[in-house]
């Protein structure tokens, strides 16, 4: 294994971490805001790839203009899913659980009837390859590597000095005191569903354009969305962060060595360990 493999993996990696990020960081916040695990999430970034396909290949129409309509109706599906569905199991982890198994079906489903069963395909307008040196990274995955990264910490920054983020962080410190405060858990608990299901579609619309799609494509991202949050620590935010920069470079170098499926097999073998030997994760508390 020489040292420009090595880079190349490293790119690669970065590529892989940027879009788990921007899916786990958006499961991390609805955590760490209504205390649900939203299974369901893998298919906000589903129905982000094929909204961006049907406004482009469909109606013709320009990718920026189609992303943002993704992105957008991902954001108020989220809106949609905890004002409908979400907010009258606050505080029932379990049933909510079990309700966001039954969206995945419903979700997956609605687009099957829609779209059908043919796996689909769209082009982005990041065509080309940028080369330093000897090493080489496509446009498309470099935009995902930038857009996955300045979207993160455009989220920090939102957290760290906008009122709305100071009370999200308030809310997922103590939810009794903050609303004692006067805090409106339902409004920020939406605000929570629209950014978390907004980056999933951000997520969505990026990466549908590298692989082809399919009802079901949502499977693995959640998958490897769960493994981030639970590698970081539950609920934090800069656990997701981390997380997806150790699980994206694991996939991107060890690939480099063996092949894909040990690189998988490794992820998750080091988030069982992580479950048995320090069950908060990496940069979660008690």
């Amino acid at each position: 294994m020489d040292e420009i493999n090595v880079l190349q993996g490293v790119l690669n990696g970065l590529t892989c971490a940027g879009w788990y990020v921007l899916v786990a960081v958006g499961l991390s916040l609805v955590l760490s805001i209504m205390n649900i695990v939203q299974l369901s999430h893998g298919e906000i970034y589903m129905i982000g790839a094929y909204v961006v396909y049907y406004f482009c290949v469909n109606l013709g129409i320009s990718f920026y203009l189609g992303f943002v309509i993704a992105v957008l109706a991902s954001g108020l599906l989220g809106i949609v899913l905890e004002r409908v569905f979400f907010r009258p199991f606050r505080g029932k982890p379990d049933q909510a659980l079990v309700l966001s198994i039954g969206l995945i079906l419903v979700f997956q489903n609605i687009v099957l009837a829609i779209a059908g069963g043919t796996p689909k395909s769209y082009r982005s307008p990041f065509e080309g390859v940028v080369k330093i040196g000897s090493l080489a990274l496509s446009t498309e995955r470099l935009v995902i590597i930038i857009a996955g990264f300045v979207l993160i910490g455009a989220l920090f920054l939102f957290i760290r000095f906008a009122k709305n983020g100071q009370a999200m962080l308030a809310i997922s410190q103590d939810r009794e005191g903050a609303a004692l405060q006067g805090i409106n858990i339902n409004r920020l608990s939406a605000i929570a569903m629209f950014v978390g299901c907004a980056l999933a579609g951000v997520a969505g619309g990026l990466v549908g354009a590298l692989f082809t799609l399919t009802p079901t494509m949502g499977a693995t991202v959640l998958m490897k969305g769960i493994a981030v949050i639970i590698l970081g620590g539950l609920g934090s935010i800069s656990g997701a962060v981390l997380g997806g920069l150790i699980i994206g470079l694991i996939d991107g170098l060890v690939p480099v060595v063996t092949s894909s499926y040990m690189a998988s097999l490794i992820g998750f073998a080091i988030v069982i360990l992580i479950l048995l030997f320090r069950p908060r994760g990496l940069w979660g508390h008690e």
